[in-house]
């Protein structure tokens, strides 16, 4: 799809200057000076934690034809790189036009309806799934409380707590220390940037391991890989080595033929999963999803390890 540049544009990292998307891990690194929102965002709120830079800013509803047009915007640190994303003008549907729609998708293929989302931010993910599926739990972990509190203020997660009690539990801390629940959840989102890029321990076998270990026997996960569209804060943190070392990490961990991928708009997600089954099972998985949903699972290919799907 083509924008027009000066509108946001669903990506993986956003910096003011050239709108790209994803939720990221919060970091205490260094704090870059903020750049000034586009004409395109209003500013709603401004927010600084030891943490985060937060703000919240609408999206014009003017900007014609483009999926953000409407919409909320949850950004961190001086680049402001988008953490969530809602349209609060249509409350009763949690559908982003970007990966979060993608994650919606996992609940069919699970042995039992429990979620971890590593990399909260607003809810983008755990909107879409409560919407969706009526029976899933969703644990999320955030690292900045004032994320937390922004969220409830200003993205409506306060209701959807109050709606789904019971069914929605939010941790606040480092979701690399996240405990499963007993047994261990159906599945696994994980969405951890710093810094503007894939978390460096993603690209390690033994995080994926340790992250595997919160899986219930034969649940899954899903991650946000990041692409080549990412623009690190960093040097030396290309997006597209970053996304390929991260691949190659979970193929190691979980083994040849277990790791499949898609792209939206550039940004990239892998699944784990034994990629000849799933692709024989992709009739039936579609066939339980919500009509909105079923497009992507025709999306899904092989990785083969080399850093290519």
């Amino acid at each position: 799809m083509a924008f027009p540049v000066a509108v946001p544009r669903p990506r993986p990292i956003l910096h003011l200057d050239r709108f790209h998307l994803t939720p990221i891990r919060a970091a205490a690194a260094r704090t870059p000076v903020p750049q000034p929102l586009p004409d395109e965002l209003q500013l709603v709120a401004d927010v600084r934690s030891p943490h985060n830079h937060i703000r919240v800013a609408d999206v014009s509803p003017r900007a014609a034809g483009h999926p953000l047009a409407g919409a909320r915007l949850l950004l961190l640190d001086g680049p402001g790189n988008i953490h969530s994303v809602s349209f609060p003008r249509r409350p009763y549907c949690p559908l982003t036009s970007t990966y979060f729609d993608v994650f919606a998708t996992l609940p069919p293929l699970l042995p039992r309806p429990s979620l971890a989302v590593l990399g909260f931010g607003a809810g983008s993910a755990a909107r879409a799934l409560l919407h969706f599926y009526p029976d899933i739990s969703v644990h999320g972990w955030e690292l900045d409380p004032s994320v937390i509190a922004v969220a409830r203020d200003f993205f409506s997660l306060a209701e959807l707590e109050r709606d789904h009690a019971g069914r929605l539990v939010i941790h606040v801390g480092d979701a690399l220390e996240a405990e499963a629940v007993p047994g261990g959840f159906g599945g696994v989102l994980v969405d951890l940037f710093a810094n503007g890029s894939v978390l460096p321990e993603l690209q390690k076998a033994d995080t994926w391991r340790q992250i595997g270990a919160m899986v219930a026997p034969g649940g899954r996960m899903m991650v946000n890989c990041g692409g080549g569209c990412v623009e690190a804060e960093e040097e030396g943190r290309d997006g597209e080595a970053v996304k390929d070392a991260t691949l190659r990490a979970m193929v190691a961990a979980f083994g040849e033929g277990m790791v499949a991928v898609l792209s939206v708009d550039e940004s990239w997600v892998a699944m784990t999963a034994p990629v000849a089954r799933a692709l024989e099972e992709a009739a039936a998985w579609k066939a339980r999803l919500p009509p909105e949903l079923g497009h992507y699972i025709d999306m899904w290919k092989p990785h083969n390890g080399n850093g290519d799907a």
